[in-house]
Order: structure tokens, then sequence, then C-alpha cells
């Protein structure tokens, strides 16, 4: 047992915890934990970005790529609001996130002091947990409590904040070995997993969807197993993508909202909905009163508060996804529904993909990326019609390929991540597709991986306008284009030299696919910029508040 300050005692315990990553920002209540830091940045990297939102989705996207808790970091006031956007995602996401942020000294709390905010109270909402520490004893077993917190059942993002004057005063230290994370099976019934199996043995047309559940899991290859041996489709949720391999054939694509029609009309045909580690949001059930309405429904999630909360369940098995596909393979008899299999296949015939992929497009350039990457890279995205046409047209076979803000919707949240995730996976090949729109919110982060030469590719699919939410004002406002359009003359090619990355404007195919060649080849940070037409839209389209079976594209539209 050693003295340590509180500033050291942050610094252990994240040693403790593994991390050997920090993302983050300055300031002076925060500057004794970042004295701490230069004293052992051998072995923890910290990393400036160049707004503290860009440290909280940096750390979300590290989380997302590796499966660890990402950390960020904060000083007070404004610094620590300036996390609350990334924290949220994460939140909603459920992202294992630790977000340390110091606060001004226990005598001046609470009196309006000079960049005094009560964090802990902003973002009770959206965090897990939020702790603030007055007490330099209490600082190592709190930070230990916060790790295991946003790691254990569901995960999700906690705060810890501590004040000046506990980062330097002095408390005895104790290493400890970090408690292990395990998989609790407590909360599955034995009940519950009898009646799973008596609507799975009895259906004749189940339908299978995986959710980001089944990735904050790892439970990938049960999902597998256990869709062979009942010989079901499967489709998943924008935060389910790789959960399972697109390029399997039972593989049905995405469903909601931009889902394929195999897969929202193929649901509405099925008679046993197994719904995995999904949280049946508005944009994944359209009209949640009529989803699936003639099948019965079995879900299977680690929150209890889940079950019944946004549509009403036949059965359902709380707990660890995985452990929960495990007993639920070993116990089941296998089965072949060819009939089943023959109908699912008829969809596809009848409803195929016609996006054209030929010329400069959204789907084009995507489609593309996917090949001269094999399929191996790592996908971050912004929010938008970029963000759905990356989870239409890459095909993801791994968890962890495709990291994307699904719940908040967060535009600005790509460059952060993407650097986040290369920083954790640089093996990986690793692009954050962007609109326009998205781009402008973060591209001050290139700046970050300039810096650090962290290669990371931006690509800008650029139609001069909000693009989704244009497509809404054509199809539902009349044409009413009332601030969506960007017209101006900002040159992103230019804008990211001087921030001193690589760049690329391209209007072709053939110069895209060079540049991104050249981009991969170069190993640096790049950004291409694609001009894309402005009324290139993202199909098929369920409208807002409308049931699954009500999906139509741009066909539709021209018979109507």
């Amino acid at each position: 047992m050693k003295q340590l300050t509180g500033s050291e005692i942050i610094i252990e315990c994240l040693k403790e915890q593994g991390v050997d990553t920090v993302f983050g920002y300055p300031g002076g209540t925060i500057l004794n934990v970042y004295d701490a830091l230069y004293k052992h940045q051998d072995e923890i990297h910290h990393i400036l970005t160049s707004h503290e939102q860009g440290a909280a989705h940096a750390a979300d996207g590290y989380a997302r790529a590796t499966g660890k808790v990402g950390v960020c970091m904060a000083t007070s006031g404004p610094g620590a609001t300036n996390l609350v956007t990334g924290i949220a995602t994460a939140y909603m996401d459920s992202i294992p996130l630790v977000a340390i942020t110091a606060n001004v000294n226990v005598s001046a709390l609470g009196k309006d002091s000079f960049q005094e905010i009560d964090i802990c109270g902003v973002v009770m909402p959206i965090t897990k947990h939020s702790f603030i520490v007055k007490n330099v004893h209490e600082l190592a077993s709190t930070l230990r409590r916060a790790f295991k917190i946003a790691q254990s059942g569901r995960p999700g993002p906690v705060l810890v904040d501590v004040t000046k004057d506990v980062t330097a005063n002095m408390a005895d230290f104790e290493p400890k070995v970090p408690e292990p994370i395990t998989h609790d099976n407590s909360s599955v019934k034995a009940d519950d997993i009898d009646k799973a199996i008596r609507l799975i043995e009895k259906c004749k047309r189940p339908f299978i969807v995986c959710g980001g559940g089944v990735i904050a899991s790892d439970a990938s290859k049960e999902l597998k197993k256990f869709a062979d041996k009942i010989d079901a489709p499967v489709c998943d949720t924008l935060m389910g993508k790789g959960a399972f391999p697109a390029t399997d054939p039972k593989y049905t694509g995405m469903i909601g909202m931009h889902g394929t029609k195999v897969s929202n009309f193929g649901v509405n045909k099925a008679d046993l909905v197994i719904v995995i580690g999904a949280r049946f949001s508005d944009r994944v059930t359209g009209n949640a009163a009529k989803f699936c309405e003639h099948a019965k429904i079995l879900q299977i999630d680690i929150d209890a508060a889940e079950i019944d909360k946004n549509v009403i369940v036949d059965a359902a098995v709380v707990g660890d996804a995985g452990e929960i596909l495990k007993m639920l393979t070993s116990r089941i008899k296998t089965a072949k529904k060819p009939e089943w299999a023959k109908e699912i296949e008829d969809l596809r015939k009848q409803f195929p993909d016609h996006a054209d992929m030929s010329s400069m497009s959204g789907p084009a350039i995507i489609n593309k990326i996917y090949e001269i990457t094999k399929g191996k890279a790592t996908i971050t995205t912004d929010v938008g019609q970029h963000q759905m046409w990356a989870a239409q047209y890459y095909k993801y076979t791994k968890p962890r390929q495709f990291l994307s803000s699904g719940g908040l919707g967060t535009m600005g949240y790509g460059v952060g991540a993407c650097i986040g995730a290369k920083v954790g996976k640089p093996e990986n090949i690793t692009i954050n597709i962007a609109g326009d729109g998205c781009f402008r919110m973060n591209m001050n982060e290139i700046a970050t991986a300039a810096r650090y030469n962290i290669p990371i590719i931006q690509v800008v699919i650029n139609n001069h306008v909000l693009g989704m939410v244009r497509q809404w004002q054509t199809l539902f406002y009349d044409k009413r284009y009332s601030n969506t359009v960007l017209d101006d003359n900002v040159d992103f090619a230019k804008v990211s030299e001087a921030l001193g990355a690589a760049g690329y404007t391209v209007r072709t195919l053939d110069e895209f696919e060079k540049a991104i060649t050249k981009a991969i080849k170069d190993n640096r940070p790049a950004v291409i910029d694609c001009i894309i037409d402005k009324d290139d839209k993202v199909w098929p389209m369920v409208a807002a508040g409308q049931p699954l079976e009500t999906c139509f594209d741009d066909e539709d539209l021209k018979n109507k």
C-alpha cells in the first residue's frame, strides 16, 4: 500500500482496467490529472481531440470496435457539457464508456464558481450511473465501480466527476485485480425457456430479427447455429449489422423504415418472429400496434425493462443473448422448412434491388468501397442518407464492423468514432461515410487524425443538400425545401489539406476508385469529396408511423 494523489489514483485505476488509450481535452480543474498522465504517457496514450464532443465519440468508436470500455476526459463546465451528446449517443446504443470530468473544489461547489456545472445532474438521464467524488478515499472504489457498471448487464456510459481538491489530496492506494465481467444467467427462468422452445418447435414460419444486443453479448456464433437449426431467415436492425453474416443465404437484409422489402414483407408472413437483443425502435417496427400482428413474438433481451415496452410480446426470456441461444439450441429439435425457405426466396425474386451501380450515386459508392476493401473494412458513419446506403450496400460479415449512431441519430458522430475505431483496431482499413451536412459538424477532427497520423479515410457523399431531410420534404412536404440546400462554395478537399490530410474531389466512379485506392496505399488521413445528385433517395422506405407492409420504392411511385 502506498500514498498517492487523487490524480495518480485515477491513472493507476485506468492501468488496472487495461486502459491503453484516453481521448480528451485539458482545462483548469483537470490539470492535476493531466500532469499525472504526462508522467505515464508511455503506458496510457492520450489523444487530444479538436473538441470534447469528438473525444466522447472517439471513446465510443473505440468501444464499439474493440468491445472494451472507451474512456474520455474533460474539464469542468463547458468541457464537461461538450461531452453530453457523445454520452447520450453511447447511452442510446448501449455502449460501455467511462467519462471522467473534474469539477471545482468542494468548498466552491454550489456557488456558481467559474466553470462550475452540476454535470452529474445533467447526465443523470443519459448514463447508467453518475458519480461525484468529494473524498479522495472513495476515489479508487468509485472508479472501479464505474468500469464494472459500464460493462455489466446491458452496457452503457458512466460518468465520474472528481473535484479538483480530490485530484490533489493524498490517500492510501492498494492495487486490485478487476473483477471479471461474467455472463449472468440468474435472470433466465426455466419456465421462460420451456415456453420459448414450445413456440419454436410449433411454428412453421419462423423469422429472426437480430439487434445490437447480439453484438454486445458476443453471440454471433450462437445466433448462426440457432438460425441453422430452426431453418429461419434472419434480418437485422441498424445496430445489429454484422451480428449475422450478410453473405449468408438466410440473410434477408435490414428491417424497418429503410429495410428491404424481403425483410419487411417477410416478417409479416411469419408465424413466429424471434427478436434478439433489439428494443423495437419505431424505426424498426413502423406502426408498433401493427408490427407482425399475425405472428407470435418471442423476445430475448438482457434488460427486463425492454419486455412489452414498445410491442407486447407473446413470450420473453430475460438474460444474456448468447447464453440463452446456447440453451435453446441445445434443446430444440433440428427442423427443415423448405416451403418457408421457398416463400422467402420467392420474395427475393419478386423484389430485387435495382439500384444503379454504374453511375456516381450513394449505393454505387458504397458498393465500390465494398469491392475495393473486399468486405473487410471497419465502416463508421454519420447520420442520414449515406448512413442508410452504408447499411444497405456494404455486406458486413462480422460484428463490430459497422459503427453508427442508431438510437440518438447524432450528426457529427463519424470522424471522432472513426478515429477511435482505428486506434482500437489499427490493423483494419477504417472508413467514415458522411454526408456534406454531417461532415460540416465534425471536420475539425480531421486535424486530430492528421496530428497523430491516424490513417482514416473520410468519404463525403456530397449532394449539396441535407439529403434525408430533403427526401422527406420531397415526399411529404410538397417540395418545400426549407433550409436544406447547402449551395455554398466550401471545398472540402482544400479544407482537408489545410487541416493536414490528403484531399480529393471526385465526380465519377472511376475517379473515386483511383482516389480511395491511393488513400489506402498512402496510409495517411484522407478526405474524398464525392459529388452526387441532390435528389438521390434511399429506397425502400416506410413512411413514419405506417406499418411495414406499406414499404415502397421509386418503382412503386412511378406505377402509382
